[in-house]
């Protein structure tokens, strides 16, 4: 089984400095859900591993937080892709939980669930803390420079991080990850 794990704003979704908290305020980013469908055309099993602290500050509740993630899944399916699982850490960044990335809880809960090996396997993110996480699990980061990426990337030649491989999304990430596969 062919595993990858995707962050959800920023690399599937816009992101927002406000949090997305509603169905309504989902929107993809373009390319993305194609990606998706990519990616499940080619036997991947498609995880989405997202910190949601939006939950612990009181800005929405779980009920909101589902029906995004069912927005999302539903067009991902009518793009002729799947989303095989949705991870999500429901904690404030002071917490101290281990599944608020760069901490590894997550990816060891999609293990877990799907029964599958992670390290060796593509992590897709737009933030320093993805490509932690993606790290510590030794996994393959992929950094996109949609939502906070751009930022991202500057920031990973101060982080140690300057090998890990930029593309501009999702769809170009995926298309080269595709084709890097089949060589």
């Amino acid at each position: 089984m062919k595993t990858i794990v995707l962050d959800r704003d920023g690399v599937i979704n816009e992101d927002s400095d406000a949090y997305i908290k509603s169905p309504e305020e989902w929107t993809p980013i373009p390319g993305s859900l194609e990606a998706i469908a990519l990616l499940t055309k080619q036997g991947f099993t498609v995880a989405v591993a997202t910190n949601q602290s939006g939950l612990a500050r009181g800005l929405f509740d779980g009920a909101a937080l589902a029906a995004i993630h069912h927005k999302m899944c539903s067009m991902v399916e009518d793009a002729g892709g799947f989303i095989d699982g949705v991870f999500f850490c429901p904690h404030g960044p002071n917490e101290g939980c281990d599944c608020r990335k760069p901490a590894t809880g997550l990816l060891q809960q999609i293990e877990i669930e799907f029964k599958c090996v992670l390290p060796g396997a593509y992590m897709i993110g737009d933030s320093v803390k993805d490509i932690q996480a993606a790290r510590a699990y030794s996994m393959q980061p992929v950094l996109v420079r949609t939502g906070k990426g751009a930022q991202s990337e500057a920031l990973l030649k101060t982080s140690g991080l300057e090998d890990v491989p930029v593309y501009d999304d999702l769809l170009a990430a995926t298309s080269q990850l595709i084709l890097s596969a089949h060589d």
